[in-house]
């Protein structure tokens, strides 16, 4: 123990004792040896209760808080939840609840901490091999015309044909991680207007179905109910994630494969999921997916094109519209992406429309 409680009881002990002796002596006429016995019962009772008392309602508790100060010196913090859960009474019992919730605060703040410095290792790493691969292929291109290659003009044109290939995949890395960036700094702001989805899908299947054919993927549209349904939402950021995640899942589905978007409407809000029957993605890689230049397979990934910004681009959007985007995954029975949008109000009249637009304000 780091305070001795056995030598304070004995000292209270001796000074009760030595008290209660001298005031018996003054008010009784009590013989020395019964002074002295009398001395010997209160010092013993005396010294027995405040050793009880001190030891286990005030040195044990303070003993184990030092205890605690002394780990958090060292940053052993879960050793301080776990040590400290054992008792279950707790004289100071508010101090050492505030200790352990510091040191709970601490923990999660070196995860955290470490977490971010492995992130921005990784992000570090990625970006610099995301630049490095089209600004060395163009500039290979390039020298290679430079030594001569351009007095021939089947090689020139196509040299400069891949240069200006290359050049396109830096400029979409750039622009998507400006997007991102812009999204992460909340930036870009949404702007929500009243939007029919079957649109959007419709948008979003026209542009992509050349894509789809090539690999003989079928794109499916199932809404519950089977009517026009709206929602509140910024239409060019959804059809943004829309077209992100079919994309993704032609790029990466099998072949003869199905894609299926499907809407779910409720009494306020509308559930959207894209959904495909390819290879899955193993549970290790779902909780890593949505973060930047993540990859299940980088090799297989970086034939097929893309930076892998795309999931982080996707999240981001559906955060800002409050709302959340998951994912469900099983290797060889397909994978699906789904979030919800908040419905829009029913179509005004024509006279509020007409007041609306007098007064300035959206018909939404």
């Amino acid at each position: 123990m780091l305070l001795n409680s056995r030598a304070v009881a004995a000292v209270l002990g001796l000074v009760t004792g030595g008290i209660t002796m001298l005031f018996l002596g003054m008010v009784t006429k009590m013989q020395p040896a019964a002074l002295f016995f009398s001395f010997v019962v209160v010092y013993s009772v005396a010294a027995l209760s405040i050793y009880i008392t001190l030891e286990f309602l005030i040195f044990r508790e303070l003993n184990r808080l030092y205890s605690m100060v002394e780990r958090m010196k060292k940053k052993d913090y879960k050793e301080i939840k776990r040590t400290f859960k054992k008792y279950s009474f707790r004289p100071i019992n508010r101090l050492g609840d505030q200790m352990v919730k510091f040191a709970s605060r601490k923990e999660e703040e070196i995860d955290e901490l470490k977490s971010l410095e492995t992130y921005r290792r990784e992000f570090l790493a990625d970006v610099g091999h995301e630049l490095k691969t089209p600004v060395f292929a163009a500039q290979g291109f390039i020298d290679t015309l430079i030594d001569g290659a351009v007095d021939d003009p089947e090689v020139r044109d196509k040299f400069l044909k891949k240069a200006s290939k290359s050049l396109d995949g830096l400029k979409e890395l750039l622009e998507e991680l400006d997007t991102l960036s812009q999204l992460e700094l909340g930036a870009i702001n949404m702007r929500p207007i009243r939007v029919e989805v079957r649109s959007l899908v419709n948008d979003v299947f026209e542009q992509l179905e050349d894509r789809a054919a090539k690999r003989n993927t079928i794109l499916k549209f199932e809404s519950r109910p089977d009517r026009p349904i709206f929602v509140l939402a910024d239409p060019m950021r959804i059809r943004q994630v829309l077209n992100n995640l079919v994309e993704n899942a032609i790029k990466y589905g099998n072949d003869n494969g199905r894609i299926t978007i499907s809407l779910d409407a409720e009494k306020e809000f509308v559930n959207l999921s894209v959904r495909d029957d390819g290879p899955g993605i193993a549970g290790e890689h779902l909780k890593r997916i949505f973060e930047r230049f993540y990859r299940v397979e980088k090799s297989r990934n970086k034939n097929m094109g893309g930076v892998g910004l795309g999931l982080a681009i996707v999240k981001h959007i559906v955060e800002a519209h409050e709302s959340k985007i998951t994912v469900n995954s099983k290797l060889g029975k397909g994978t699906s992406f789904s979030f919800r949008l908040r419905k829009a109000k029913a179509e005004p009249s024509i006279t509020e429309a007409k007041e609306n637009e007098v007064s300035g304000r959206p018909g939404l």
